[in-house]
């Protein structure tokens, strides 16, 4: 009987090395990937479609469920597009606290990567060490907005509301006693922007523990050295964004290319690889998580010492103030039509990006002065990088496969949109 030497594969979508909902239709010579075929769609949420029966400020917490783990950074595209549209001002307090969650959000988005990138070549203990981290940032995101994960906390105009005073306690329980509660309760005495300063002095030395089990391991680097390479030219050619791009030595950040909200302001670097491989693409997202970490210290200094407003005082825009609403005739009307007819947008179009944690992430709004937008598009980092895929793979083995998926860092409910 004649050996089958060429097969095909499927990989996913029910795989938990394919990130989501991921079908990936693998031709293979023996373990060697010939052709990879990736196979989208399979979490079409039709947000860009629903958009045009919300209006602005209904679309809003869609942005949210968009890319689940970098949940403000989509907001503040989408606030950017449609600032850019009515022409709104932005307070200065506004954007150093946008910034400053833009970063929490960063690192929110490169530890789960780290730590599930480690986990699918086989490197355990990464995932919990990252996740402890994790937790005070997600705590960071419910003292803001109330929730851990889809915050709804920019809005066109600023942002919610201001950072509290107070950080909620851990509770005496049957698990923990009082010795226990006092000691997780103590960086948790004063604000918010306490919390978060204090976070940032611990930082620098989780990542080093981050880089102590992976950067000099030998299986790591046998798993990530020389795999998925793309030249500079080759990942301009393809759309790269972000780390993608970065990777392979090409130094564009929207942060310091086309700087928007208070970026221009900041101090930090932007690092870049050399070969373009999975392991380059590592050592920048470990670089980038000791950057955000710089930018977080120094927006939780200015906002220290500036107090002021958050959100326009346009109340066209923006509500009231619930004192205010419940004592005037004029502001009750104006929280009254914000909700539930919501702004109307000039006539026009506007294309607004942010650096997102995984690249580029640009919102399209076209107005036709209506209260919900006449078309939105959204431009998504992972479809490119995703796009990618055969060309990375091929000659690779399965294995090596699931390194790349994993170096790309792709979220589904971007790409299927």
């Amino acid at each position: 009987m004649a050996d089958i030497k060429n097969y095909t594969l499927n990989l996913g979508p029910q795989h938990p090395a394919a990130h989501g909902v991921l079908r990936l239709v693998l031709e293979l010579d023996g373990e060697v990937v010939q052709r990879a075929d990736p196979h989208i769609g399979l979490l079409h949420r039709a947000t860009e479609k629903l958009a045009e029966s919300k209006t602005f400020i209904q679309t809003l917490p869609y942005m949210d469920r968009l890319d689940y783990v970098s949940m403000m950074c989509n907001e503040h595209a989408y606030c950017l597009a449609i600032e850019k549209l009515m022409g709104l001002e932005v307070p200065i307090r506004a954007q150093y606290i946008r910034v400053m969650f833009a970063e929490i959000t960063r690192m929110l988005n490169h530890l789960l990567w780290l730590g599930a990138h480690g986990f699918d070549c086989g490197a355990m203990n990464i995932l919990i060490y990252c996740f402890r981290e994790r937790e005070d940032l997600y705590d960071m995101y419910e003292a803001v907005s109330g929730a851990r994960m889809h915050a709804a906390y920019f809005r066109p105009g600023g942002v919610y509301r201001d950072l509290p005073d107070s950080m909620p306690q851990y509770q005496v329980s049957k698990i923990k006693n009082a010795r226990a509660i006092a000691r997780l309760n103590d960086n948790r005495q004063g604000s918010l922007l306490d919390f978060i300063d204090d976070f940032t002095q611990r930082f620098p030395k989780y990542v080093d523990e981050y880089e102590t089990l992976l950067t000099d391991n030998r299986i790591w680097k046998q798993r990530t050295v020389g795999i998925g390479v793309v030249t500079p030219e080759r990942a301009k050619n393809l759309g790269f964004t972000g780390p993608m791009l970065r990777g392979s030595g090409i130094a564009w950040d929207l942060r310091k290319q086309q700087p928007y909200d208070v970026y221009d302001q900041m101090d930090f670097d932007i690092p870049v690889g050399l070969t373009g491989d999975c392991y380059d693409r590592y050592l920048v997202r470990v670089a980038e998580l000791r950057q955000s970490n710089r930018i977080i210290s120094q927006c939780v200094k200015w906002l220290r010492d500036n107090p002021g407003p958050v959100i326009t005082d346009n109340h066209k825009v923006a509500p009231p103030s619930r004192e205010s609403m419940k004592t005037s005739m004029e502001e009750l009307i104006h929280h009254f039509k914000l909700f539930t007819e919501g702004f109307h947008v000039p006539e026009g179009e506007a294309y607004a990006a942010v650096e997102h944690p995984k690249g580029e992430f640009g919102i399209y709004l076209v107005s036709d002065g209506a209260n919900k937008p006449y078309r939105m598009k959204i431009r998504p980092p992972g479809f490119p990088h995703l796009a990618a895929m055969d060309e990375m793979t091929r000659g690779h083995m399965i294995s090596d496969t699931v390194a790349i998926i994993g170096t790309m860092d792709i979220v589904f409910g971007e790409i299927d949109r």
